[in-house]
């Protein structure tokens, strides 16, 4: 019974957790540390009922989707609540509920309406897990949606700084219009289908009982791509990220970079490349150069910051400018190194903003000039905070090279890209700056002579502290010297997307191959 529920379970539970850290407020003997106490619990349910999805989910079954669920929701629509993972969603739920309880943890101290706190992040956690696993348009746009209100109050309420509240409507606003977007793309979807379900769309396209014209399908991809776009975010759409990251609380950031981003490229793989194949190759040219001006913009900012934790939010621009190289390689290596790319961020800047974080509790500034020899009185903080850096940069036998080499390996023998080696070598770069900006970053903050004497005194990281980093930095060894399960699990989905790209018809400079000239094609309306 469970496994025939599992998804809905994972969705539910966390959702349960916030009713009953509501609830609680009521009680007569409440006390502020149940409320940490509840979420904490209910999140750490949800991530060991996630690892269910592991045990169902061999590569040999990863081909469609599995734990389906499929009931009938508005009739009169023809909307249905639908839900499963494959290969592509499966890995990204368990980073979902790997990284709130990480987060709740690292909100342990947390005063400031710690019931509202705890009940938004576990809100939040069932809508993220919602969009990773919705089957239907329709559902997938409203946990697309919902999942913008908790983070909106988690910067807006908690945030640390002065522009927390201008950072906040900046972050709802981007976000909310992109998805007006996506919603006109969906309705446009359901017209000429008759449904909003995802795998019956797809199995018309594949059939070809009913195809999109080129003009439909280039006004149908530009609409889901700026929604996504905006929540990767791609450049220059990215304005509203710097701010976000820089004033939310440090649960807020882990969210946001580790899981929030990663919803637009599961977007732009789940959607945009599985449903308009001949708009994508037509877009790849732009696409791929949005993404190399990314990365290096990203790099090269992030090297000039005077403050960690704006520099960190910078490199998620430029990370995050691989996995869209990445996906419009179109080829498997590339492909594969973008959604292995997406839980190596998660894990990587998720783990960077922890450690931030932490430094920020003590100092109460987070400018690098205000630091430096954190190695002297902080031996635990400088070991973790250098190895998820190196993780970031993209050391070997760390998580990050394997995705950036898989990606940079993808774009060299894509032939979806003209002159592959110089875009090639243009992402490499990032590579370089990444080293440059966290090792200089590195050098002023943990190493050499304490240079401030409020630091010669602080105190190194607790047992819960550690705690919460341990499991992530391990993450970073496992992933980076053998990748093979999470590889093999979403080899299957990815090519299933892969090969709709390449047998479609026309756009950039890859060779058409043929198709069925009997199908009919919905003129544009």
């Amino acid at each position: 019974m469970l496994q025939q529920n599992l998804i809905s379970a994972l969705i539910l539970l966390p959702f349960i957790g916030a009713l009953a850290t509501a609830a609680h407020g009521f009680a007569p003997y409440r006390r502020p540390t149940h409320y940490r106490w509840i979420a904490l619990g209910f999140s750490l349910a949800t991530f060991a009922l996630s690892l269910l999805l592991i045990r169902g989910g061999e590569p040999s079954m990863l081909s469609g989707f599995i734990f389906e669920e499929n009931r009938a929701w508005i009739e009169s629509i023809g909307a249905r609540y639908h839900v499963g993972v494959d290969g592509i969603s499966l890995w990204l739920v368990i980073l979902t509920t790997l990284l709130v309880p990480i987060s709740i943890l690292a909100s342990w101290k947390i005063e400031k309406r710690p019931l509202a706190f705890f009940m938004f992040m576990l809100l939040l956690e069932s809508a993220m897990i919602g969009v990773f696993v919705s089957l239907d348009l329709l559902v997938f746009y409203l946990f697309f949606e919902a999942s913008l209100v908790p983070m909106f109050f988690l910067i807006g309420v908690w945030g640390s700084g002065e522009r927390r509240i201008y950072a906040a409507v900046k972050f709802f606003l981007y976000t909310a219009v992109g998805s007006l977007l996506m919603l006109v793309g969906i309705i446009a979807l359901y017209y000429f289908y008759g449904t909003f379900d995802y795998p019956s769309i797809l199995s018309a396209m594949r059939a070809g009982t009913v195809t999109l014209s080129a003009r439909a399908e280039f006004w149908l991809f530009l609409a889901f791509a700026l929604a996504f776009a905006i929540k990767v975010p791609v450049f220059p759409l990215h304005t509203w990220l710097p701010d976000a990251h820089t004033e939310a609380p440090t649960a807020g950031s882990v969210i946001l970079a580790g899981i929030l981003l990663k919803m637009g490229t599961y977007g732009l793989l789940r959607f945009n490349l599985a449903l308009f194949p001949n708009a994508a190759r037509d877009f790849a040219p732009m696409m791929v150069t949005l993404a190399i001006i990314g990365i290096i913009y990203g790099a090269l900012v992030a090297m000039v910051q005077p403050d960690v934790k704006r520099l960190v939010a910078y490199s998620s621009v430029s990370h995050m400018g691989f996995v869209i190289l990445g996906l419009f390689s179109f080829t498997e290596q590339g492909m594969q190194g973008a959604l292995y790319q997406m839980l190596n961020h998660g894990v990587s800047t998720g783990a960077l903003f922890l450690i931030v974080g932490m430094i920020y509790e003590r100092r109460h500034t987070r400018l690098i000039s205000e630091f430096g020899g954190l190695a002297h009185p902080m031996p635990w903080f400088s070991t973790f905070f250098v190895i998820a850096s190196l993780s970031s940069i993209g050391l070997p036998a760390l998580n990050g090279f394997v995705g950036e080499f898989l990606v940079l390996l993808g774009t060299w023998l894509s032939d979806s890209i003209r002159h592959p080696w110089v875009v090639t070598m243009l992402a490499a770069t990032g590579v370089i700056f990444a080293a440059v900006y966290l090792l200089w970053m590195l050098q002023r903050v943990v190493f050499g002579p304490v240079t401030n004497e409020e630091n010669a005194h602080l105190k190194d990281l607790n047992a819960r502290e550690r705690g919460l980093l341990v499991p992530l930095l391990v993450l970073m060894v496992v992933m980076g010297v053998y990748p093979k399960p999470f590889l093999s699990r979403s080899r299957d989905s990815v090519l299933e997307v892969r090969e709709r790209i390449m047998l479609a018809k026309g756009g950039g400079s890859v060779a058409a191959k043929p198709t069925d000239s009997t199908t009919t094609r919905v003129a544009a309306r």
